[in-house]
């Protein structure tokens, strides 16, 4: 065959590949036309290779992966909530029942459990309506009463992509482990009725306010929804631990040392407890920080990420801490700093690297060590399960550092009227961020002092808060509930 003949072939053939694509499309005679395309459109080129466009489609897979998204971030919430209620019950309530003597280990525990169900029927009623209805500055309004207006639809202020009940839930776990946390301080001798009244009163009265001033809209300290002073507060470090642990320093102060305090020991009845209370209160703080994204997103891992290091490195901090000073670094020395780390990282949790978080975590294991074995001993107070100085120190600690460390990369929650991300905290230039933590961390304090010490007063004259000497003596399981944690059989 000659070139000729060749080079007519070649381009025959290329000719039959580019257009038999095009040939396919074209319909039948008598076919329906696909999309929008018309005949008149046939002649263009461009309008048979390019694909067609079905808006309707195109709206149905946006539908589709929006509800992907918020499906995602349900799971993710209800599943924060439940680990945020583990940190409760069993978690707490191993911790702190390990911690007392044997006599009162089951009332110590009925203390935490008891605020799963008391808390949960004032939230439903009043609690979140106070805590995050539109309301003032410092406190929300009377709307969502009795849940009035909670549904299954989000509330675009807080969570666009989650139900209004499923954020409402979550919520309600961080108020029903704050008012527990103070028992911590007046174990072994307050009356469980007047703990119920106290606490229940404390709920309304302290924790709501400042949830409201730190989370709720147009609150006070709000830093995404327009406060005045924009506190940095990922997940409670002024909202839950510097108001459980100012409170429970203002209880033990006005209920008094324990009988025998200090002069007779008083070890734990069972660190083993304790230890597990521990472990559970580390895996269950993931929903407590984690969860406080809102999201099952990347923000949410890096709060994660935070809280674990955190935690680690408060652990090597107060073992390192107690080694140094006592010879021996002790098992319950390292769950102590385990929960101060979970602590102090709580605020910073979302706004802050991991490196940044190792430091936080050191400096607060070794600060709340000092606060614990020092400064409780130089003052003599009778902080029973040391509330105060791991909770208010580590909370106040850790609010403070989160105004340093603070990183606009992690979670850019400041913007310019354009838009424009703005530094987060003083190693990124924002040192006036430290005064904002400051007005937090001061306005914690004394909402806590203040309002504690009322309750306080007007529970105490009303009912009476400590027990009987020959109660205290015989120990809460028997004289508050009529029953023992243990029964030991003799055998004959």
């Amino acid at each position: 065959m000659s070139a000729r003949w060749t080079r007519k072939l070649a381009a025959f053939v290329c000719l039959l590949f580019c257009f038999t694509p095009v040939i396919l499309a074209v319909p039948a005679r008598g076919a329906a036309l696909p999309g929008s395309l018309s005949k008149a459109s046939l002649s263009s080129p461009a309008a048979l290779v390019a694909p067609v466009l079905d808006t309707g489609r195109i709206a149905a897979v946006e539908r589709t992966a929006a509800d992907a998204k918020s499906s995602a971030d349900n799971a993710w919430m209800l599943t924060s909530s439940a680990l945020v209620l583990l940190m409760t019950g069993p978690g707490l309530a191993l911790f702190y029942g390990g911690l007392v003597r044997k006599k009162n280990v089951l009332g110590t525990i009925m203390q935490s459990f008891a605020m799963m169900a008391v808390v949960t029927v004032i939230w439903a009623i009043v609690g979140y309506s106070l805590a995050f209805g539109p309301g003032t500055s410092f406190i929300g309004d009377f709307h969502h009463l009795f849940l009035h207006g909670v549904g299954l639809a989000p509330d675009p202020a807080y969570s666009p992509t989650i139900p209004a009940q499923t954020y409402m839930m979550f919520q309600l776990m961080f108020a029903i482990i704050t008012p527990a946390l103070i028992t911590g301080a007046f174990a072994e001798r307050m009356k469980f009725s007047a703990l119920l009244v106290f606490l229940s009163l404390w709920s309304i009265c302290v924790y709501a306010p400042m949830a409201h001033m730190v989370w709720g809209k147009g609150g006070f300290l709000s830093a995404s929804l327009g406060g005045r002073f924009p506190t940095l507060d990922f997940a409670g470090g002024t909202v839950v631990h510097i108001t459980s642990g100012v409170s429970a320093l203002v209880c033990a102060l006005y209920l008094g040392k324990r009988l025998g305090y200090p002069r007779e020991p008083m070890p734990p009845h069972s660190v083993v407890l304790s230890f597990v209370g521990a472990c559970l209160l580390w895996v269950g703080w993931f929903g407590f920080n984690a969860g406080s994204a809102l999201a099952s997103g990347a923000l949410a891992t890096s709060a994660f990420v935070a809280t674990h290091f955190g935690a680690a490195a408060a652990v090597v901090g107060w073992s390192a801490a107690e080694w140094l000073v006592r010879g021996k670094p002790s098992a319950l020395g390292a769950i102590s700093g385990a929960v101060a780390g979970l602590v102090a990282i709580t605020p910073a949790s979302g706004f802050v690297s991991p490196m940044s978080a190792l430091i936080i975590g050191f400096v607060a294991g070794i600060f709340c060590f000092w606060m614990v074995t020092f400064v409780k001993s130089r003052f003599g107070y009778d902080d029973s399960l040391d509330a105060f100085g791991v909770h208010g120190a580590g909370g106040t600690i850790g609010a403070m550092l989160t105004g340093v460390f603070a990183s606009s990369a992690i979670n850019p929650i400041f913007r310019d009227a354009r838009g424009k991300v703005l530094p987060s905290g003083a190693i990124e230039g924002n040192f006036h961020q430290i005064l904002n933590q400051l007005v937090g961390v001061a306005i914690a304090w004394g909402l806590a002092i203040v309002g504690t010490l009322i309750l306080l007063k007007i529970v105490d004259w009303v009912i009476g808060l400590r027990v009987a000497e020959e109660d205290e003596v015989q120990g809460l399981d028997l004289s508050q509930h009529g029953e023992e944690g243990y029964y030991w059989e003799v055998s004959s």
